[in-house]
């Protein structure tokens, strides 16, 4: 699937909203030739935080919703970066995901599985990435994840 994104968002239900504005002193994203980089979006819905730690207070499911989340923030900054056109999207290169999780959780990986399902599902070949899917320790305000990525676009 090529173009036409913003139509098969609104086909699953999935409005972008405005480009959240860096919360301290970097830019949300970085053109470099035609990559966009990305800075870390952090788990948000209705306007509140999506916050816990995995392995203590929420399960694998909830925080593949709080990575969705993520990556529909990702694609608001690639859209801004885009000058509103987010049918200049190329494809998704690289997602690295951080996971609010305790040192026994293991299930990284289908935490982040919520933002790359749902890119694949939102953008076809052109949402497949590489991607990492890692632990930490605590996240900004307590979310529950934060993914950055890089983007290629036209």
């Amino acid at each position: 699937m090529s173009g036409n994104f913003e139509a098969r968002l609104a086909e699953l239900g999935v409005t972008l909203p405005e480009a959240p504005a860096p919360a301290a002193n970097y830019v949300p994203y970085v053109i470099a030739g035609d990559m966009v980089f990305v800075s870390g979006q952090i788990a948000m819905a209705d306007g509140a935080f999506m916050v816990g730690k995995l392995g203590l207070d929420m399960d694998a499911e909830a925080g593949a919703a709080a990575a969705r989340a993520c990556a529909i923030s990702l694609l608001a900054q690639v859209k801004a970066a885009c000058g509103g056109d987010l049918d200049r999207l190329k494809r998704v290169v690289k997602l690295t995901g951080f996971v609010n999780s305790t040192p026994d959780f293991g299930d990284q990986p289908k935490v982040i599985n919520g933002a790359s399902d749902f890119l694949v599902e939102a953008l076809g070949d052109a949402g497949r990435h590489s991607r990492s899917a890692v632990s930490a320790a605590s996240l900004p305000f307590g979310v529950a994840v934060e993914i950055e990525g890089i983007f290629e676009i036209r």
